[in-house]
């Protein structure tokens, strides 16, 4: 599904990002931590091509990103508010990712109805652009768009953060939910906890480098404690 190979990423001399080799299969729920400056959010951005890399490739279902754009019709994301068209309230913002994705207007209500303990009344029919509601509502608009139309990939970077925490446990239950068991799901979070409970498989990334890959277990969080403690 997902491919890496010798991905690096430099700036001027200094090197980001280093990726000798990494595989992301279909319906994986893929967790990826480390510190601040680890290289999440620059490897997310290389994944979607929105850097590009010093050396090697991304492919997404055998295409490579910097090529051919035709792996984004497959491919959803949401790692930070320019993500979202601040200018629309949310109810156009809903309807021009369902434009875009080809779901029709009875699908996107029947698709929204499932957010609504999630929107807790405050995201819909409140007469207001995005860009006037909160940080943690701007949020949920983002991470509800980030799924519509059933995207084969979603790729999620600190989704939790600025979630209250009825908020947090709702957007895991989604993420975990049957309907999302096909999908290929990356997230990068602090929240360890958070990771470990919706992902299956953890990736512990430090200056640029891979230095944990493995299944989730029950060991996995207190092996992830163990070591940020010993940082």
């Amino acid at each position: 599904m997902i491919q890496l190979e010798n991905l690096s990423k430099k700036y001027e001399e200094v090197t980001v990002l280093e990726v000798a080799s990494l595989s992301i299969s279909k319906g994986e729920h893929f967790g990826l931590v480390g510190n601040n400056g680890a290289g999440k959010t620059t490897l997310f951005s290389l994944l979607l091509d929105l850097i590009r890399p010093s050396s090697g490739k991304v492919s997404i279902n055998k295409i490579e990103v910097a090529i051919s754009e035709a792996w984004k019709k497959d491919t959803a994301a949401f790692i930070d508010d320019a993500f979202l068209i601040d200018y629309l309230t949310p109810e156009e913002y809903f309807a021009f990712v369902a434009q875009l994705r080809k779901v029709s207007t009875t699908e996107l209500d029947v698709f929204l109805a499932q957010f609504e303990e999630f929107f807790n009344g405050e995201v819909l029919a409140q007469k207001k652009y995005i860009r006037d509601f909160s940080k943690g509502n701007q949020k949920k608009v983002g991470l509800a768009a980030a799924f519509i139309g059933k995207p084969e990939v979603v790729i999620l970077d600190e989704p939790f953060a600025n979630l209250d925490p009825s908020s947090q446990i709702r957007l895991k239950k989604f993420l975990t939910n049957d309907q999302n068991t096909d999908c290929t799901l990356l997230i990068s979070s602090h929240d360890l906890n958070h990771v470990t409970d919706v992902c299956d498989r953890i990736v512990l990334l430090e200056k640029g480098s891979i230095i944990k890959d493995t299944p989730k277990s029950p060991e996995t969080l207190k092996e992830l404690e163990a070591y940020f403690s010993a940082q």
